[in-house]
């Protein structure tokens, strides 16, 4: 399963649940306006790679309460002991990992969705949110340190919980029979907010600035997210390779300007002004013809075959439990799969544009994922700031006629990009998937999934 929306003014967020299967094929194209005129030259492939793609991997669990279960036998286990079980910060972010995604899955289906179905679906949350959150407090921990780890998950869920529903009320079209809907919205998020208060988990100076409210909650984001993140080890593929390249080419080339020095000075004679003229053009022309050589050989060694290599190893136990292979290139319309180019189609504009090209190849161990957890889900995140520069800020006009009057009206320039994702999960089917991006100088305007 995979969906596309906007994470950010710039940011583009590819989600994928990968589940329980040991292997996954990625491949996403972004087709780029001709109009941009993006070049290696321009922007080169390992800056935009390093600086404008973001890979997140987390766990992904089918067992809902299991985390929630183990909390409260570690915690009275802990307290038979009398020293608190780190196990129990962990299993606790864990529950809460799953209440966010879950939260924020549901929303962002709610939001692009008809609303036919609206108030059987808001229901719905609304009854599994209030299920979920109040199983989390049913027993709060006494203990000084435990119950300091249940505060900052029980804080931001229902921060989290506050500004989801404050976000369906604001976004959501209801219709007048459906006003009740945005008011009982609201009054759960209220509830939220006095809850907090109560309990005294913020202070007056936090809850009072936006700012500062919203880099606390940042934080414990962090806090819930950490123990289920997978860390990502990499390195760069064929660094050898590129020295044995330069090494060879500088060799064959030396090789030759010696020989023609050599036979330069038998024809010349003894050391003249002339003999030092042709010696330093011989030099000239080697460190001329040089670079070019090596990197023409280096893109025909690499050509196809992928540039990184990474790990992904589990926080807690410090085991390896996957590894994957990407690539990243600009690529022109003709050397594009078969599949992508159909599901792109094709016409003389098309065939101008850049296409920057993100693929991996990953394995993953399940047999040594977290207890609890049998699959994965990973965010892939394109910061589009980085072709800004590339786009016209000003407007051009448009005119119209009205009552026998002309009217002008200055409309600003947007681009139009194309994604297209193909994916294969272990043995299922391949997927592909079509996104129209609109894009003007100063944000994403809108991200919508087109037919192929």
């Amino acid at each position: 399963m995979l969906h596309v929306d906007l994470k950010d003014s710039f940011h583009l967020r590819i989600t994928r649940e990968l589940g329980d299967f040991p292997e996954h094929t990625f491949d996403a194209c972004l087709f780029v306006p001709g109009e941009l005129a993006l070049t290696p030259e321009v922007l080169e492939e390992k800056v935009f790679y390093q600086q404008g793609v973001q890979i997140h991997r987390t766990y992904q669990s089918t067992a809902t309460l299991e985390p929630l279960v183990r909390s409260r036998l570690i915690r009275r286990m802990s307290r038979e002991r009398g020293r608190p079980d780190p196990q129990y910060r962990l299993s606790l972010s864990l529950y809460g990992f799953q209440y966010v995604t879950a939260m924020e899955q549901a929303v962002h289906k709610i939001l692009q969705g008809d609303s036919e179905n609206l108030r059987e679906e808001l229901g719905e949350l609304i009854e599994l949110s209030s299920t979920i959150l109040g199983r989390l407090r049913r027993n709060r921990p006494d203990d000084g340190t435990l119950a300091l780890y249940f505060t900052n998950i029980d804080n931001y869920v229902s921060w989290l919980t506050e500004q989801q529903f404050l976000k369906l009320a604001a976004e959501l079209e209801f219709q007048d029979k459906e006003s009740d809907l945005k008011e009982l919205l609201m009054r759960i998020a209220q509830r939220e907010s006095k809850y907090r208060d109560e309990l005294k988990y913020n202070s007056a100076r936090v809850s009072q600035d936006s700012i500062r409210l919203s880099n606390k909650m940042r934080l414990l984001r962090r806090l819930i997210e950490h123990p289920v993140s997978m860390r990502r080890v990499g390195m760069e593929l064929g660094e050898r390779e590129q020295k044995l390249v330069r090494a060879g080419v500088t060799a064959v080339i030396m090789s030759g300007v010696s020989f023609l020095v050599l036979r330069t000075r038998d024809v010349l004679g003894d050391i003249t002004a002339i003999f030092l003229l042709a010696l330093a053009l011989l030099y000239a022309i080697r460190e001329l013809f040089r670079e070019d050589l090596q990197k023409k050989l280096w893109n025909w060694l690499r050509k196809g075959r992928p540039k990184w290599r990474y790990q992904f190893i589990d926080v807690n136990s410090e085991q390896t439990v996957g590894t994957a292979l990407e690539w990243f290139d600009y690529k022109k319309y003709e050397d594009l799969p078969e599949n992508i180019r159909n599901a792109r189609h094709s016409s003389a504009q098309q065939r101008e544009e850049t296409v920057v090209r993100f693929r991996s190849y990953s394995k993953m161990l399940p047999a040594r994922f977290l207890s609890g957890y049998a699959g994965t889900r990973e965010t892939l995140t394109f910061d589009l700031s980085l072709l800004q520069p590339l786009m016209n800020q000003s407007t051009y006009p448009l005119y119209s006629q009205e009552d026998g009057q002309v009217l002008r009206e200055d409309v600003e320039r947007r681009y139009v990009f194309n994604l297209i994702t193909s994916e294969r999960v272990g043995e299922k089917k391949e997927t592909i998937e079509r996104w129209k991006i609109t894009m003007n100088y100063s944000r994403i305007i809108s991200v919508e999934k087109s037919e192929i």
